[in-house]
């Protein structure tokens, strides 16, 4: 066997292994899902108190307009010229699809059509993308990090790990994250080449500058989900499990982390408090969260579109 024939049988072995571990999550998700009584969750739905539910709005409207400003971090990065308001509408408008639809098709793929209607080329966009990525991830691994080291969750009786391997999880992200301030420090605005790919590190003010936007952010979003849990719960448990559940629905690849995001929740957070209240309450986040950004971003992309169109038609009748 050759290389190229070893190749195309790897690709192949993880296509065929990656189908059969997201059959495996579906079907375990399905059979959790028929043992749920959804009366007793949509009755709780409607028992979350109106201020909770507006509370849990205005922090998602806060969370959007913060995560729509990444791509400003990455307009200084490469120094393109598109105003403030194009920028964070592209990034909110690709942010809402990823949510629901999966990074390929709302982080990757509206970025590149909307991007490149305005002007910019594909390895500015890339290089936007990237740093976008970047941003996102960095505050995760301080937020995790501090999250499980210093306010480890109450696990369920029954689960192995304890409060002593969460805090080494958490100091082994927060090291991370201390190894990428260590190199933007020393080697700043460096770029970096890895496996064809190339990686810019930002001077060190920037570098703070990414943590910190983004740490606010991901405290936002477990802010959302701790108010519509009625501030039942400590607000550091909260925050662990939604953290836990962002890698898991990144890692199964399930579009939205359907389904993932509330197993999780169930399997971390049930013996503290009543299913149909955790699942009640993970309903109305998708509602808040995903679901409402999305209809208003589809009303923009189609104006987008629409307005695109037009200038389309203007310059070919000015050609004419």
């Amino acid at each position: 066997m050759n290389r190229s024939q070893r190749h195309a049988w790897w690709i192949w072995t993880k296509r065929i292994g990656t189908w059969v571990f997201l059959g495996l999550v579906a079907w375990l998700l399905l059979r959790q899902a028929r043992s749920i009584d959804w009366g007793e969750v949509f009755e709780s739905v409607g028992q979350i108190p109106l201020p909770m539910l507006l509370a849990a709005a205005a922090l998602a409207a806060c969370s959007f307009a913060l995560y729509s400003s990444y791509d400003l971090l990455g307009r200084h990065m490469t120094g393109h010229t598109l105003g403030t308001g194009a920028v964070m509408g592209v990034t909110f408008i690709s942010y809402a699809f990823n949510l629901n639809l999966g990074a390929l098709i709302g982080g990757v793929a509206f970025r590149y059509r909307l991007y490149s209607r305005l002007g910019l080329g594909g390895l500015t966009i890339t290089r936007v993308l990237g740093f976008s990525m970047l941003t996102n991830w960095l505050g995760y691994l301080v937020v995790a990090g501090a999250a499980f080291c210093f306010w480890p969750m109450t696990l369920p009786p029954d689960w192995k790990i304890g409060g002593g391997g969460l805090r080494i999880l958490g100091a082994s992200l927060l090291l991370l994250a201390a190894a990428y301030l260590a190199l933007c420090a020393i080697a700043r605005e460096h770029v970096w080449n890895i496996r064809g790919h190339e990686l810019e590190t930002p001077a060190l003010g920037m570098a703070l500058l990414q943590m910190l936007v983004s740490c606010i952010n991901w405290s936002l979003i477990g802010g959302v989900i701790w108010f519509l849990l009625q501030r039942e719960l400590p607000y550091s448990d909260v925050l662990s499990v939604l953290l836990v559940g962002a890698v898991a629905g990144v890692i199964t690849h399930v579009p939205a982390g359907l389904g993932v995001l509330e197993a999780v929740f169930v399997a971390l957070l049930a013996h503290q408090l009543p299913q149909s209240r955790l699942l009640a309450a993970l309903l109305a986040y998708r509602a808040i969260y995903y679901l409402l950004p999305l209809a208003i971003a589809t009303v923009a992309y189609a104006l987008t579109e629409v307005r695109a169109k037009r200038l389309r038609t203007q310059r070919r009748r000015g050609a004419a």
